[in-house]
């Protein structure tokens, strides 16, 4: 299965990066499983991840959450709580 993923805010500041194009393999079937598989094989997404525990998700532009299930060629976005004033 390949997901798009997108960076957003400090997330995309820290990584330097936007996007990616990912082909996760037959078990990551969740939001969840997506987290951990790229943790796993990205040191710099993994420091990112343990350090912004509160991230936000959204699935194909609606707010998902970790037991989300993905399909293939879903966009997957992350991005940290937001505030604003």
């Amino acid at each position: 299965m390949k997901v798009k993923v997108l960076y957003f805010a400090s997330l995309k500041e820290r990584l330097l990066k936007g996007e990616d194009t990912v082909e996760v393999p037959e078990d990551v079937k969740t939001v969840e499983d997506l987290i951990n598989y790229l943790s796993e094989n990205d040191a710099a997404l993994k420091a990112a991840f343990e350090e912004m525990p509160r991230l936000r998700f959204a699935v194909n532009q609606e707010m998902a959450k970790e037991s989300t299930v993905l399909k293939d060629g879903d966009e997957v976005a992350f991005f940290p709580p937001v505030t604003g004033g």
